[in-house]
């Protein structure tokens, strides 16, 4: 009888917050609502700021030369050679392959030493380990221009300047940020889980492959996909290190030399259409690969709002 009451108390106090009734709940909504027309109007306004450029982007693939400035999002002049074209004045599915493998090797290296790191962090007890997750944490404090030109000595001593191996090799070492974030998500898992295993005879990688790993699917992805654009985008280690090697450059590198290509200061004849198509296509694959993720995004951030 004492839960039964326990349930009605607990019903009639949800019932007096929300206005007692249906109507009074509704009514509520009614209310608040009409407080978020502004948040929505602000919301959209930045919306459509942040989204006009991909759209301008999207109509100037579609116009001719003389056209791609005029800052008309419906073209004048509807043309589709510039995506047949953008093909054979550059080498753009060589540019793609390159990033994507350059994208996935940092990507798949990133995640797994993070998150091997990231567990030994969560899971182990030893001496000095907070003081030792500080220091890897410090790292983040480094700004990257202060170890650049060590760490291209260090590649050119062992004579892979001139490859795409520092692009994605660095990661090997892990991300102190990623590190943070797997820590805080491997922290939020039960440790009675991990020593049930024990128990049962699991050894300590066993407790990170088949336990710590399948459940932090959501923040694993996140990690891939976060270090994926960053590779995909990254247009100074391709710069540094690959030199006029133009058959391993990847997107951003070498749309900076059809730029230079086509730009009439540089003598080109201006054929900025084909600059604003290679851009787009390049855009292409994160967002396909966002499309897929966010649904991640949105799981791991639930299961993390659970846990707290």
């Amino acid at each position: 009888m004492s839960a039964v009451a326990a349930a009605d108390r607990v019903v009639d106090d949800v019932a007096e917050t929300s206005g007692g009734t249906p109507a009074g709940r509704d009514s509520g909504r009614g209310v608040h609502g009409w407080h978020q027309v502004p948040f929505w109007i602000l919301l959209s306004f930045f919306a459509v700021l942040f989204i006009y450029p991909f759209i301008w982007l999207v109509s100037a693939s579609f116009k001719p030369r003389g056209e791609v400035f005029d800052n008309r999002l419906i073209p004048a002049t509807f043309t589709l050679d510039n995506w047949g074209q953008v093909w054979r004045v550059s080498p753009l599915l060589t540019w793609l392959g390159n990033s994507g493998l350059v994208g996935l090797l940092a990507a798949g290296t990133v995640t797994a030493s993070s998150a091997l790191v990231a567990f030994g962090f969560a899971y182990f007890r030893f001496p000095a380990k907070n003081l030792l997750f500080g220091l890897v944490l410090s790292t983040m404090m480094l700004p990257g221009m202060v170890t650049m030109i060590p760490v291209f000595l260090i590649w050119k001593e062992v004579g892979l300047v001139g490859t795409q191996v520092p692009l994605w090799a660095q990661n090997l070492t892990g991300s102190a940020f990623y590190i943070f974030l797997l820590r805080q998500f491997f922290l939020g898992l039960p440790r009675e889980l991990f020593e049930a295993a024990r128990v049962d005879g699991c050894s300590y990688w066993g407790l990170f492959w088949r336990i710590a790993a399948p459940l932090s699917r959501p923040a694993l992805i996140i990690v891939f996909i976060f270090e994926f654009q960053a590779s995909w985008d990254d247009v100074l280690k391709p710069l540094i290190y690959l030199g006029n090697k133009t058959d391993l450059y990847t997107v951003p590198i070498g749309l900076n030399s059809l730029f230079v290509k086509y730009n009439p200061i540089a003598g080109g004849e201006g054929d900025f259409q084909y600059i604003v198509t290679a851009s787009l296509i390049s855009a292409v694959p994160l967002i396909l690969i966002f499309l897929f993720g966010q649904r991640f995004f949105i799981e791991g951030i639930a299961s993390q709002a659970r846990k707290g």
